[in-house]
């Protein structure tokens, strides 16, 4: 009886490992770039920047000229009532901050205005945004006001002492420029829960 001989073949292509598929290389990963600074077109930085500078002006115009005639016209800590209105005139002069807030930190006071107003007119080159433009116009126009004090009046170069005169029951004594600065921190916080940019351009909501 002959023995049949068996064909390894068929069991050998089956042990024999797949052949390996080689996936394609991944397309070299694209260089990253910082987007450019969008900067607004010229007419618009132009009509932003109009408003921004007066708003600004008229704030300082206002503020330096009620301080002015309040003190020619008052002595301090003599209030004169407007009638009927709870509101009183009564001059005084504050070291500190606005509000009456660190009276003894005059001549850091003094430096941290000097900053916003730089900051502020640094951040005016991309201005495109009419919102903004009021906001940083009010904010600036308050901050050279004080600053002003600051500068020219006694007892000293970045040591003296700001003109305040509004007193309201219940609040602290301000004045123009203080009045101003509050309203602009107060509108930036509602620019920003809003995402309005600076540069105006829209911005996309989800």
């Amino acid at each position: 009886m002959s023995e049949t001989a068996l064909d390894p073949g068929p069991v050998r292509d089956l042990l024999a490992p797949s052949p390996r598929v080689t996936e394609p290389a991944a397309p070299p990963a694209r260089a990253r770039h910082a987007a450019p600074v969008y900067i607004p077109p010229a007419a618009i930085r132009r009509s932003r920047l109009a408003l921004f500078g007066g708003v600004a002006a008229l704030v300082y115009l206002f503020d330096l000229v009620t301080k002015i005639a309040i003190v020619a016209f008052l002595t301090e800590d003599d209030p004169v009532p407007i009638g009927g209105t709870g509101v009183s005139l009564r001059l005084i002069r504050n070291p500190g901050a606005a509000f009456g807030v660190g009276v003894d930190l005059t001549v850091l006071f003094t430096v941290i205005t000097g900053c916003v107003v730089a900051a502020v007119l640094t951040s005016s080159r991309r201005l495109g945004s009419t919102p903004w433009a009021l906001t940083l116009g009010l904010l600036l126009g308050g901050a050279l006001g004080n600053l002003t004090d600051r500068i020219a009046r006694s007892p000293g170069f970045l040591s003296g002492h700001v003109v305040d005169f509004v007193e309201i029951p219940g609040w602290p004594i301000f004045n123009v420029a203080d009045f101003s600065i509050c309203v602009a921190g107060g509108l930036m916080v509602a620019l920003a829960c809003r995402n309005v940019p600076l540069d105006g351009r829209r911005c996309r909501r989800y």
